[in-house]
């Protein structure tokens, strides 16, 4: 695997903290050059530290993955910087949860803008730097709720079954320029955000980042011929979730 890692260069969104994190790792220590990107310059800086401890190449980048500045200034610098991108690992999430009625427009909005924007802006300006050199690999980092309802989840809900929509279109669109495009969809995971949607569930429990990250290592591993559309793991318990 080292072998195979050590010349690529890979953006993870949301690459601070919970799985973001994990999967910047794995990609660090499989040789490849990390560019992880998020809002908080403090848990970026941490992640880096460690991966350069362990030998690896970080290049933390403040990002705000909703606006449209910001995700253009990341995939610029990368491009000035490493002139190629092989990996985009779209992750960056946010979440609100309430009863609907009591839901306000611009918590639905800025949900929908981090999950469902975040993703076609990064992927788009992704696909740019891939289809000239006719391959790359971009994975979605959707949920469960990307095919299941969930009370409370409303917004949270309708940002992932619209990156799933998203997932399926640029998978379409991307497969004849060499690109594969995979969704990853985890049930409950050990994160912050899982602990705000769902406080009744046991955290010992629930899956970790690093499960999340081996799979995502997994989908880079497959065969040029090989292509897989969507995982959905799960916590292995009665309930789905």
């Amino acid at each position: 695997m080292e072998h195979e890692f050590s010349e690529q260069v890979a953006i993870v969104t949301g690459g601070g903290r919970g799985i973001g994190r994990s999967v910047s790792l794995a990609l660090a220590r499989a040789g490849t050059r990390v560019v992880p990107a998020a809002r908080s310059r403090d848990q970026l800086e941490a992640v880096a530290r460690e991966i350069r401890e362990h030998g690896g190449e970080a290049v933390p980048i403040v990002t705000d993955v909703s606006r449209e500045e910001d995700v253009l200034s990341l995939f610029g610098a990368v491009k000035e910087r490493f002139g190629r991108l092989d990996v985009l690992v779209n992750n960056a999430g946010a979440g609100a949860f309430g009863p609907i009625e009591e839901f306000s427009a611009a918590d639905f909005d800025r949900v929908l803008s981090t999950n469902l924007r975040g993703t076609f802006l990064c992927s788009r300006e992704a696909l740019k730097m891939m289809k000239p050199r006719g391959r790359g690999t971009i994975i979605n980092i959707s949920s469960v709720v990307g095919f299941k309802g969930y009370p409370r989840q409303a917004a949270y809900t309708a940002s992932k079954h619209g990156v799933m929509g998203l997932t399926k279109s640029l998978a379409a669109e991307a497969q004849e320029a060499g690109i594969r495009v995979s969704a990853v969809l985890p049930g409950g995971v050990d994160t912050d955000l899982v602990a705000q949607a769902r406080p009744d569930l046991d955290r010992s429990k629930l899956l970790q980042p690093e499960d999340i990250a081996e799979t995502v290592m997994f989908l880079l591993s497959l065969p040029e011929r090989a292509a897989i559309d969507e995982i959905y793991i799960r916590r292995r318990s009665s309930q789905p979730f």
